[in-house]
């Protein structure tokens, strides 16, 4: 009986810590509520156990909210700008379907993710639900002791903020990569006009350190004062780090190593062929998940 139940939660692990991962933008937060919905799935009466999946889901969804919400308040008090801790992405042959695999890369982009973290709790488990993992109205509406009605109104919401503040623009991977190099040999070499060439006029700079390592405590706007700032950080850096190019959220990103330990990750967001946006994560809390040792 114990093995069919580590079976049974075993198989839906991944969507469970997916869901939790796009609800708090976290991987250690996600891991401890999938923990704990392990323990509540293994003493639970499986007399009140119809749909494994859906139990499952109820469980972990109600245990994300309330994560959610102790999170957010400690948000208010994090130093600089706060984003979602990056992950290495690999869907793998289980998901061959372009279509599917470019929903899923969507769905957990750090662009996507910084606009979740405006919407309310109930809005943001409504969205992750629906449209990450393309649950029915009634299954969600359960799972939130929500009626349905009110979670399509939440989904409504959600959809229409999350349309306003998403990127609108399709980039093609391998072009997104060549940018990621250039932007790289140009920042390297102290290339200050190749560097403004690569970046959008109204280009934006994000940094998370945390106040545990060097980053901006502001967001930076300008294609010049990104320009700038990007140059006074590549001096020197090119000996002191080894850089990796690997797949973060569903996008190439550039993994930092400092005596071979992760230091930073950077990744660009794309629009018409420029830069429109470089996030710089530098919290050593939140670079556990890209660590390749």
């Amino acid at each position: 009986m114990t093995e069919t139940l580590t079976d049974v939660f075993q198989e839906h692990r991944p969507m469970l810590t997916g869901v939790a991962y796009r609800m708090l933008g976290r991987v250690a937060d996600a891991e401890d509520v999938v923990q704990e919905a392990w323990l509540r799935w293994s003493s639970a009466d499986r007399g009140d156990v119809r749909e494994p999946r859906a139990y499952l889901v109820r469980i972990t969804t109600r245990l994300a909210l309330d994560r959610l919400r102790q999170v957010q308040s400690r948000r208010e008090s994090y130093v600089g700008p706060w984003l979602p801790e990056p992950v290495v992405t690999d869907f793998g042959p289980s998901v061959p379907d372009t279509a599917e695999r470019a929903m899923l890369a969507d769905s957990v982009s750090l662009a996507v993710l910084v606009v979740l973290e405006s919407l309310s709790p109930l809005e943001r488990a409504v969205f992750v639900l629906r449209e990450a993992f393309g649950f029915p109205y009634a299954e969600i509406a359960t799972a939130l002791d929500r009626s349905e009605a009110a979670v399509r109104q939440l989904a409504g919401r959600a959809r229409r903020h999350v349309d306003e503040g998403r990127p609108r623009y399709d980039v093609d991977p391998a072009e997104r990569r060549d940018l990621t190099e250039r932007f790289l040999a140009a920042a390297a070499g102290g290339d200050l006009e190749q560097l403004l060439a690569l970046l959008a006029p109204d280009a934006r700079l994000v940094g998370d350190s945390g106040g545990k390592a060097k980053a901006p405590l502001r967001v930076i706007d300008s294609a010049d004062k990104v320009g700038r700032f990007l140059l006074a950080v590549a001096r020197g850096a090119e000996s002191a780090f080894e850089f990796r190019f690997v797949e973060v959220n569903g996008a190439p990103a550039l993994l930092a190593l400092a005596g071979g330990r992760p230091d930073s990750v950077f990744q660009i967001e794309v629009r018409d062929g420029r830069i429109q946006c470089v996030y710089i994560v530098r919290n050593p809390e939140k670079l556990h998940a890209v660590d390749p040792g």
